[in-house]
């Protein structure tokens, strides 16, 4: 297995990744989440060296991260997802290095903080916290436990409200 930064050429499988990942349930229609990273890769707020994807050792395409920038009040800080791994992968630590290399990316730039929507009993393997337990507030008060952060330096973790790249507000 191999992380790598998305080249422009990943871009379909990536989204292939994406849409089979979140396939929804019942209707034909296509993923919330595919349609996002539709907008997010020609949104301002795209961060090509936190775009990573997995390769197989036979050079599939199997799992594709992104993180974007985001805010905490003023102060800059990412947004991870969507995450998305190959339902035939999946439960085979494709997410698990996806989501360490954007850590380890992410705190390399120099980046104070990456927060995501997503399960604790998972991500709080990663040093995922509840947001809002350390004032950081959520776009949506619901979210609640799901909604978490990790430092990515000593600096401390600025508080207010969260805004997500501006392609998230549009959901």
């Amino acid at each position: 297995m191999r992380i790598r930064t998305e080249t422009p050429a990943d871009r379909p499988a990536a989204l292939a990744v994406t849409e089979a990942a979140f396939a929804p349930r019942a209707s034909g229609d296509r993923p919330v989440e595919a349609v996002l990273l539709e907008q997010l890769w020609v949104s301002p707020a795209y961060l090509p060296a936190l775009s990573l994807v997995a390769e197989d050792d036979g050079g599939t395409l199997c799992g594709y991260v992104l993180t974007t920038r985001a805010h905490i009040g003023h102060v800059p800080s990412l947004g991870l997802g969507p995450i998305g791994v190959l339902p035939a992968r999946q439960g085979q630590g494709v997410g698990r290095l996806l989501l360490e290399e954007s850590i380890a990316r992410a705190a390399g730039l120099g980046e104070s903080s990456l927060v995501l929507l997503g399960s604790p009993a998972f991500y709080g393997r990663f040093g995922f916290v509840r947001a809002d337990a350390l004032g950081v507030n959520p776009p949506e008060p619901a979210w609640g436990a799901d909604f978490m952060i990790r430092s990515l330096n000593d600096a401390g973790l600025p508080t207010g409200n969260f805004r997500y790249a501006p392609p998230f507000e549009a959901l």
